[in-house]
């Protein structure tokens, strides 16, 4: 898919691949995105990518984190996380957490300000960076500014509060294109083969989500994720939380790869401002 033509490239950013060890033993790899012309503590963003738990890469999100990087002036760490069916739950969450506990650790050496990190993803990635905003919090890990999920994953439907929100868009957008209810279906089946209500699958079901970081909620109309990502905005809400909830009308599931689109100008445009917004308050 063609970038676009104001996408930062290498004359304005380095980008390196590293590998850093986990808790098991294993090494799984990072890449860091850094504006050439980067400032001492710059804040970071760190980015769990999309694919459902089973597919993808650091390139499902390389659009947001060059622009990240080169418009935002923040150094962008992706964690690539090993995936399903290899790797099933809660693998994902298990590496992203070490990689982002690593990146805190070795702040000074990757010339970030640990006290100012966003946590950025779309899809699974987005499910994973609500997890881990809950995580830290629980585990009292400062420094976590705020939250960025695109069309995010926020419960298994067996277990969706339905009694509460609304869940029409697993079905009504059961075909749509991008994502369909199918093959999100075949994705938690090879991610959690043996679901049991869990906040680290699910983020939805927490008890409590009060004293999470601002997030940006950014969510394509036709989309069997849709419903589940404004039931989590809504629960921020009540919890007090400052939200940020974007619904882009007649767009599918990953409609901000579609470069061409304006609509995918707009979801880069506002992730720009949510980072500049959301960094200059911690200054």
């Amino acid at each position: 898919m063609p970038r676009p033509e104001d996408l930062p490239g290498t004359d304005v950013l380095t980008i390196e691949d590293q590998e850093i060890p986990v808790r098991d033993g294993a090494k799984i790899g990072i890449r860091i995105y850094k504006p050439k012309s980067v400032q001492p503590q710059a804040p970071l963003v760190f980015v769990t990518h999309g694919g459902g738990w089973v597919i993808g890469v650091h390139g499902a999100e390389e659009t947001m984190n060059k622009y990240i990087a080169g418009r935002n002036g923040a150094v962008v760490i992706s964690v690539d996380y090993r995936m399903a069916p290899e790797f099933k739950f809660p693998y994902a969450v298990n590496d992203s957490l070490d990689a982002l506990k690593w990146c805190i650790e070795n702040a000074d050496t990757l010339g970030i300000d640990k006290n100012r990190i966003i946590l950025a993803g779309s899809s699974a990635g987005g499910n994973l960076a609500f997890i881990l905003s809950q995580i830290a919090l629980d585990e009292k890990i400062n420094g976590i500014v705020g939250v960025i999920a695109g069309n995010p994953v926020t419960c298994h439907p067996a277990f969706f509060p339905k009694a509460h929100f609304e869940l029409d868009s697993f079905e009504t957008n059961a075909d749509a294109p991008g994502l369909n209810k199918e093959r999100m279906m075949w994705f938690w089946d090879l991610y959690v083969p043996d679901p049991q209500p869990d906040t680290l699958h699910s983020p939805l079901l927490a008890e409590s989500l009060s004293g999470l970081p601002p997030a940006l909620i950014l969510i394509a109309g036709v989309d069997p994720l849709r419903d589940e990502g404004i039931a989590y905005a809504d629960r921020l809400k009540e919890a007090g939380v400052p939200v940020q909830l974007e619904i882009y009308s007649g767009v599918p599931h990953g409609w901000h790869n579609i470069t061409i689109l304006s609509k995918a100008k707009k979801y880069h445009d506002d992730i720009r401002v949510f980072v500049d917004k959301t960094f200059a308050s911690k200054l």
